[in-house]
């Protein structure tokens, strides 16, 4: 089983009648045939931002592959990019075209996580995001209500947004920003949306970056910024039956559940269009006193880290 071979685009598509991992329910043919069913909505997301892939083999775990292989053919593209973090430089791949969608998918990436600034510029973000994260379980409604209070944020300075599914529990907020701001600017802003909507509704969302310290609580995460990835919209995401990240009207976030939206479903939601496309407001300026806000609120990975710190020597002494 899994031989089945073909042929499109110029790329070889192999072991097509495979499962495509563990409790998916669906084959690589069915990922391939999603994929390509969709090529013309998702590759206007992805083209021109360095891409990190989640792929998974047969028999072994998912990982996300940031390094374009070594047997990556020479027609991709491919942007080489300083990694801070690693102290290395990542060529990453730029899916600019079906035939590329198509050798990802051969290559059984099942989840597309492009950056939110193209190489044109990669200080300057296109989008700000913000990412609702509810808590294990049937979180969707606590995200969709908290969600609501981000558009709410959103409002009170002026600024509109579209809205989709993550594709697993979780909610996303995207806010098309006009050329200018650099990503510190960004993340400033994304960091006072975050803070005013958690204030509209404490009970309910936090943006307490260690997770003990959420209570149950919806994760605004004020993140999302600088080199971040966000899961594209139209990716399938590596959960059973294979969901899929999906653009909703906010008139209906309410009404829908992440499973209405697979890689099974989509298509014939989307027929020949694009919500998503439609649904997106126009870039907007940023306002400058919400930059200047939210540089006054600490930047979450660094609190954190300095926190854990501290909790850890507390613990030293009570223990000492």
């Amino acid at each position: 089983m899994g031989g089945a071979e073909e042929t499109r685009d110029g790329v070889a598509l192999t072991n097509l009648d495979q499962p495509l991992f563990d409790g998916s329910g669906a084959t690589k043919r069915d990922l391939v045939d999603y994929l390509d069913a969709v090529a013309d909505r998702l590759v206007p997301q992805l083209r021109g931002r360095p891409l990190s892939v989640v792929r998974v083999r047969p028999g072994q775990p998912p990982f996300m592959q940031k390094n374009l292989p070594r047997y990556t053919p020479d027609w991709i593209r491919r942007e080489t990019v300083w990694a801070e973090a690693s102290r290395r430089e990542i060529a990453y791949g730029l899916c600019d075209d079906r035939r590329t969608l198509l050798w990802f998918a051969n290559q059984r990436a099942v989840e597309y996580h492009p950056t939110l600034a193209t190489v044109d510029d990669l200080s300057r973000p296109t989008h700000l995001v913000l990412d609702l994260d509810p808590p294990e379980g049937d979180g969707f409604v606590a995200g969709v209500a908290a969600a609501l209070l981000v558009r709410q944020a959103l409002a009170d300075v002026g600024l509109t947004s579209a809205v989709k599914t993550s594709g697993a529990k979780g909610v996303h907020v995207f806010v098309p920003v006009a050329p200018g701001p650099d990503a510190e600017q960004l993340a400033a802003a994304t960091r006072a949306l975050a803070a005013r909507a958690e204030r509209l509704d404490p009970a309910l969302a936090t943006t307490a970056f260690i997770r003990d310290d959420r209570g149950g609580r919806v994760f605004i995460d004020p993140t999302r910024s600088g080199g971040a990835t966000v899961v594209s919209v139209y990716s399938p995401r590596l959960r059973p039956d294979v969901p899929v990240s999906f653009p909703v009207p906010w008139p209906d976030l309410a009404s829908v559940a992440p499973a209405d939206f697979t890689i099974r479903t989509a298509p014939g939601l989307l027929a020949e269009r694009d919500p998503w496309v439609r649904l997106m407001p126009p870039p907007q300026a940023l306002p400058a006193d919400l930059v200047e806000e939210g540089r006054a609120i600490p930047v979450p990975r660094v609190q954190a880290m300095h926190e854990g710190r501290r909790r850890a020597r507390a613990r030293r002494a009570a223990t000492g």
